[in-house]
């Protein structure tokens, strides 16, 4: 005892400093995937410039008429005096019009350029809301029931995915103005609002694809799993396990998969534009104003240059903070 007793109250007296580091590397362990994303993104340089040029054509977007009433123009006002007798401006960038006008009509460019990021950003992610949300429930529900249920999902998943989605989107548009009475009966109000909701529908429509697949087949392998057996023999419901069990496994495949999403979003309204299937007057738009420019080109590459540049910076801004968000989530990824 007398030879014992000094041993444990050495290793009594051993014992928290030993425990110390092991509680510290405890709790960092014990952090989630998403709070060791999040800590991961919070370091990385490249994502907090991204997410901050993205935050700036947001509150562009949002703060549109702000911002051109302190400029002072608008969007609508045709400016005759300021174009010669062949549609050319006659002035450049002046305090009255930060961004020169628009040649054939003299409207306000930096108006148009701040209201046309609207669109973009609307159509965008309202297309990946739907997307992501559609996506989601149908994978869900193919990874998890199996059966029949699976295979009519997987089915429709590849049908959507055959489907060719710019002759979809071309074809659909006359569809639609045709059952709202056509398009000569359509002011051009209607029209450009009908061509909104299109859009948003197409994108959406071949966007969950492939978001269903991805986590259909996470769902395969997590449906087996301890938690999701015990789950079931405990008669939880299947809804239940779904959305309580299984989503909070699924954060990471559907953040890369939104964050990837968005910028083809804006890239896909911008070049339909482009093609005239996507916005017309009087809703304003980059890729409007792109078909429109390059005619423009030679006399008033301003004009041309301000929203390609525009999207260029914020699709770039978009892609790279997707890549720092999967490279986050990426347990195999040390940046």
């Amino acid at each position: 005892m007398s030879i014992g007793s000094p041993d444990s109250t050495v290793g009594i007296e051993d014992h928290p400093a030993s425990a110390e580091p092991e509680r510290a590397k405890g709790v960092a362990h014990g952090k989630s995937p998403t709070r060791i994303a999040m800590d991961r993104l919070r370091k990385d340089k490249v994502a907090i410039v991204c997410a901050s040029i993205v935050l700036f054509f947001v509150l562009v977007a949002i703060f549109a008429p702000v911002l051109a009433g302190l400029e002072g123009g608008n969007i609508a006002d045709f400016n005759p005096k300021l174009i010669d007798e062949f549609g050319f401006p006659t002035i450049g960038i002046t305090p009255d019009h930060w961004f020169g006008v628009e040649p054939r009509t003299g409207r306000d460019n930096f108006a148009r350029w701040v209201f046309g990021a609207r669109p973009s950003l609307q159509v965008a992610f309202t297309a990946t809301v739907f997307g992501t949300v559609v996506g989601v429930v149908m994978g869900l529900m193919a990874g998890f029931l199996g059966g029949w249920v699976d295979r009519v999902i997987s089915w429709v998943i590849d049908f959507v995915l055959s489907l060719p989605y710019l002759l979809f989107a071309i074809a659909l548009v006359p569809i639609v103005e045709s059952w709202r009475g056509g398009s000569l009966n359509l002011s051009p109000e209607q029209q450009s609002s009908t061509r909104f909701l299109v859009l948003i529908f197409v994108l959406s429509f071949f966007g969950w694809a492939g978001l269903a697949r991805i986590i259909r087949g996470e769902v395969l392998s997590l449906r087996e799993r301890e938690f999701v057996l015990a789950a079931k023999a405990i008669g939880v419901s299947t809804p239940r396990i779904l959305f309580r069990e299984l989503l909070p496994n699924l954060v990471a495949p559907i953040v890369i998969s939104a964050s990837l999403a968005l910028p083809a979003y804006v890239t896909a309204e911008a070049g339909l534009s482009f093609l005239g299937v996507g916005l017309i007057e009087p809703t304003p738009s980059w890729g409007q104003t792109i078909a429109t420019a390059t005619n423009w080109f030679q006399a008033d590459p301003v004009y041309l240059w301000l929203p390609v540049g525009a999207i260029t910076i914020l699709v770039l801004s978009l892609a790279l903070l997707g890549d720092s968000i999967r490279d986050a989530f990426d347990p195999k990824t040390r940046r």
